[in-house]
């Protein structure tokens, strides 16, 4: 009895912890309570968990923060916004030798931001691939998805 309790209670702190949201056709996130270096370093530690390395990150918020002023925009977009870059070399062979215009798939990307407004809250997105072509690209691309979904859903824990 003590077993469908504790899970009903763990469920409810999941979903409140960490909320999903499609927000336009393609584009996935998610929110969770935090701090941005906390949930970031669970990012980072997903995409090492299944072997891969980070190739790059970008510092959106800051290039927006530096280049608004010279454009005499300073309206502060995000507290802090980042985006993740990596790869996978199995799932990018599998998805480039299905069909070679898949390169446009590849970095794959997780932007992870925090807004002013909304103090101690985070926010996960990343792009789905449109399951395109081929069978073998549309399973291909599907992999893909499944990664980020697995990536972020790690990170969210």
């Amino acid at each position: 009895m003590k077993t469908p309790l504790l899970l009903a209670m763990v469920m409810s702190i999941v979903t409140a912890s960490a909320v999903a949201e499609t927000v336009a056709p393609g584009i996935v996130v998610h929110s969770t309570k935090g701090q941005f270096d906390e949930v970031k370093e669970r990012v980072v530690m997903a995409i090492e968990n299944r072997g891969m390395v980070l190739n790059y990150t970008a510092h959106v918020g800051d290039m927006l923060e530096r280049t608004g002023k010279d454009l005499g925009r300073e309206r502060r977009i995000y507290t802090r916004a980042e985006v993740i870059e990596f790869c996978s070399a199995a799932l990018s062979r599998d998805t480039m030798e299905a069909d070679v215009r898949n390169i446009v798939f590849c970095p794959y990307t997780i932007s992870i931001y925090a807004l002013p407004k909304e103090p101690g809250k985070v926010h996960l997105s990343y792009r789905k691939p449109a399951a395109i072509g081929s069978g073998q690209s549309i399973k291909a691309l599907r992999a893909v998805e499944t990664l980020l979904q697995d990536i972020v859903r790690e990170a969210l824990k």
